[in-house]
């Protein structure tokens, strides 16, 4: 649950989402869900001369299975806030153990 809280933080910013296909996909972050399913809005393909039938589309959902890597700004990331967030998930995995 610590991924899906800290994409929630992210909706309505600008990401670029790098899927296990290679293909680079920069939007508006407006949902994701708890599969780490997300959808974009305004989205453009980063390389649109190697996938020009990507220029028409406007949303895209995207399977969370597919996202190898997802970008965002640094100064749209609280590093306080994580770290102290995994921290605690790392306290509850020491007292489930």
């Amino acid at each position: 649950m610590l991924f899906f809280s800290f994409f929630k933080t992210l909706v309505d910013q600008e990401v670029t989402v790098e899927l296990k296909n290679d293909i680079e996909i920069k939007g508006i972050l407006k949902s994701v869900d708890q599969y780490l399913n997300l959808k974009l809005d305004n989205i453009s393909c980063v390389n649109e001369s190697k996938y020009p039938h990507l220029q028409s589309v406007k949303n895209l959902f995207i399977r969370g299975s597919t996202v190898r890597y997802v970008h965002m700004n640094s100064n749209s990331v609280d590093c306080t806030l994580l770290q102290d967030a995994s921290r605690r998930g790392t306290f509850k995995l020491l007292l489930l153990s």
